[in-house]
Formats: structure tokens, C-alpha cells, sequence
């Protein structure tokens, strides 16, 4: 081994030591008091360096964060068998690894809708950030500034798109939900292309408004804190009459016909699992879709989306962009989603957690963790880029 690549490798694997805090029962005080002093030092958990995966993370966030916010992000659908399988299924997938091959370089950049991404890992739209540290989106917006990662702004974001536009130094994408007035909708697709948003993500797995039955979230009663606003939020948005607007239930494939008439940002599909509704999209004339099972957070007993992944990625046979979310906690979870057909993946409640422990370089944190186990496992398998990333990665039985 080269001097280079011991280097390399040896700074890969440096990060040691975890510390784990102990839930607080001073959760909800600090929590009340942060928001009515807006001091950001309070919703500081200490030392990130003692972080050293994403595990950590969630063990740390739990002990910092409310119940009530723990729990929001936490929890899935009902009994949480689809929760559990989206991590498990990566798991039970194991890696073929090549040697001596020259990995001196590891080149870690793709291009998807002619955005080069340093690395194939964006932030996945996730609600309600400031429950979760007093800056909220603000602090997710810079955490990918520093991690030079895109940052998926959901529709329930806490922070107006204009604020988050004004810290990002990172692509934005926005992830949209169809309301009951078109006005509304049409104005906020406008407004978020002229803040520079380079695509826009519609969520098709949602088509009632609420949520899924998530038991837990439930029992907590969740609500936002009072003073927190969501200004793109069924049941809290106001549309151009003045009126109260709910998300439409007579969503079909009419409909994106309609958002293509109105903007000329790539449309990606968000909650696609069956290769028909892919071959759908397609034709539909569609930039790109993410398969997705909402986190585990609509419908239970849904399938992993690693395992519905490759069925997807043959139907569409490269004609689209396909990415992936749900279960991704390690660099080799990374590898085995580009494998299996993912051009690239979203990374959604480890992003919360990071946020919860350390705002901004929290995200970085999480962000750059997971990049470096990319690196490494990229290494140890002997592929030098991700274009070199095919089925072969994956073993199977001889």
C-alpha cells in the first residue's frame, strides 16, 4: 500500500469514541425557554467529535430533544414493520469486494439534471426543523452549506423558503404537496424558482390530507409549539381568498401535466414502489422519481424501499434519474442503493437528529460521516468512482 492511499484509509477510519447522553428530563423546559429567548446556545448538545456514526446521533438526540419532537421524528406507520424492514433489508444485502484495483483517487461526484453533486447523498425533505433546534431550517440550509450537500426543503418547513434561500450556498430542491387552491400552488412553485430552487419534488404517496396512522405520534397528541408557523402547511396555509387550505384528494396523472404547464424546473416523483406507476412516470415525461415509502411513515407493512429499488431501476433502465430514500445509515447502505440502480440517495431523520445535537455542524456531521464511510467502502471494494458501481457489488450465493 502506498503511502497516499495508507493516508487516505487511515483518515477514514480515525473517528473513535461515542458519548451518549441520558434522556433529559429538562427537555421540555430547555426546549420552551430557547424559543421564547431565541438564544441558540441553549439547543447546543456539546461536543459532536464524540459522535462518531449515525447511531450516535439518534442515542444523543433522544437525550436533547423533546418527547414530543423524539417521538414526531422517530416514530412510522402503525406497528412500525415497515420502519423496521427498511433498515433490515440493508443489512441482509451483502457486498462482493474486488482487490488491487488502483483506488489511489476515489471519486465520489455524480450529475443528475445537470446539477454535479460532490457526493451521491442529499437532504431528504423533512417537517418542522425548528422543533428540533431554535434555527430550524436555517441551520439545515447552512449544515449543508458546510457538507456542500442539496437540501430538499419540505412544504412544512417552519422557516419561509425566502429565509432559507438567503443562508444556502448549497443547491436548493422543494419538496410540494398539491393544496385545494391552484392559485396558491401556482404562486408558491413561482416564488420558490425565483429563490434559485433547481428542482422540485412532488410527494404522490400522500393522496389525502393527514398523515398515516403513526401510533406513537398519536399518543403524544403532537401539535406545534405555540408561536411556530408552517406557511406552506395543509390546514395552516392561507390561500388567495383568505381561506384555510387542505391537501386535494383527487390527485391523479392529469396533474402533472398541469405542473409541467406551470414550470421549467425538473419535476421529480416522490413515493414511487411499484415499477408500473415507474413506467408511469416516464411516460408522464417526468425528470426523475425517488422511491420511497414515506420514512415508514403512511403505510405499514409496505416493502423496503432497497428491495423494491432494483425492480424500479430495470423498469426505467436509465431513462430517468432514480433515487432512493429510507433505512440509509451507513457509507455501505450508499454503495449497495447505487448498486442495486439509485443514481443517488436522501437521508432524512439522521439529518433531524444531527440538527437536534449541534444545528448546523450538526448536519455537516452527519453529512460528511456518511461520506467519509462512503469513501471508505468505495476503497475497500475497489471502485475508484461511482460510475463504476454496478450489480457485480452485490454477492450473491454460488
Amino acid at each position: 500500500m502506498n503511502h497516499t492511499r495508507r493516508k487516505m484509509l487511515q483518515s477514514l477510519t480515525a473517528m473513535a469514541g461515542a458519548s451518549l447522553l441520558p434522556l433529559s428530563s429538562a427537555a421540555e423546559l430547555r426546549y420552551n425557554h430557547v424559543f421564547k429567548t431565541g438564544n441558540p446556545s441553549l439547543n447546543n448538545a456539546g461536543d459532536l467529535d464524540d459522535l462518531i456514526n449515525l447511531f450516535d446521533f439518534e442515542k444523543k438526540a433522544e437525550g436533547v430533544m423533546t418527547k414530543m419532537a423524539y417521538e414526531y421524528v422517530a416514530s412510522g406507520a402503525a406497528d412500525e414493520i415497515t420502519l423496521k424492514w427498511n433498515r433490515e433489508a440493508f443489512d441482509k444485502i451483502k457486498i462482493e469486494t474486488r482487490v488491487l484495483n488502483n483506488v489511489n483517487k476515489i471519486d465520489t461526484k455524480v450529475s443528475i439534471f445537470g446539477q454535479e453533486l460532490a457526493y451521491p447523498i442529499l437532504i431528504a425533505p423533512s417537517s418542522h426543523h425548528k422543533i428540533m433546534h431554535v434555527d430550524g431550517e436555517i441551520a439545515t440550509a447552512q449544515g449543508a452549506g458546510l457538507a456542500s450537500a442539496t437540501y430538499v426543503v419540505s412544504s412544512y418547513t417552519t422557516t419561509p423558503i425566502e429565509e432559507i434561500a438567503k443562508v444556502a450556498t448549497q443547491p436548493l430542491w422543494f419538496q410540494l404537496y398539491l393544496l385545494d387552491d391552484k392559485t396558491f400552488v401556482k404562486d408558491l412553485i413561482q416564488k420558490v424558482e425565483s429563490h434559485g430552487v433547481k428542482a422540485l419534488c412532488f410527494t404522490v404517496d400522500a393522496p389525502i390530507d393527514g398523515i398515516g396512522f403513526r401510533n406513537r405520534e398519536q399518543k403524544i397528541k403532537f401539535q406545534l409549539p405555540a408561536g411556530l408557523k408552517a406557511p406552506y402547511k395543509s390546514g395552516t396555509a392561507i390561500g388567495s381568498q383568505g381561506q384555510i387550505l387542505h391537501r386535494r384528494n383527487d390527485i391523479t396523472w392529469k396533474d402533472i401535466e398541469w405542473l409541467k404547464s406551470i414550470t421549467k424546473i425538473p419535476i421529480i416523483l416522490k413515493g414511487i414502489l411499484s415499477p408500473e406507476d415507474a413506467e408511469q412516470a416516464v411516460k408522464a415525461g417526468v425528470s426523475g422519481i425517488i422511491v420511497s415509502n414515506h420514512g415508514a411513515r403512511n403505510l405499514d407493512t409496505t416493502p423496503a424501499t432497497i428491495e423494491v429499488l432494483p425492480h424500479i431501476s430495470r423498469q426505467v433502465n436509465k431513462r430517468i434519474p432514480v433515487l432512493m430514500d429510507g433505512g440509509i445509515r451507513r457509507g455501505t447502505d450508499i454503495i449497495k442503493a447505487i448498486a442495486l440502480g439509485a443514481n443517488a440517495v436522501l437521508v432524512g431523520r439522521p439529518i433531524c437528529y444531527g440538527l437536534a445535537c449541534g444545528g448546523a455542524e450538526g448536519v455537516a456531521r452527519v453529512l460528511n460521516i456518511l461520506n467519509k464511510e462512503l469513501q471508505l467502502a468505495m476503497a475497500l471494494t475497489g471502485s475508484a468512482s461511482i460510475a463504476k458501481i454496478d450489480q457485480s457489488f452485490i454477492w450473491k450465493e454460488r
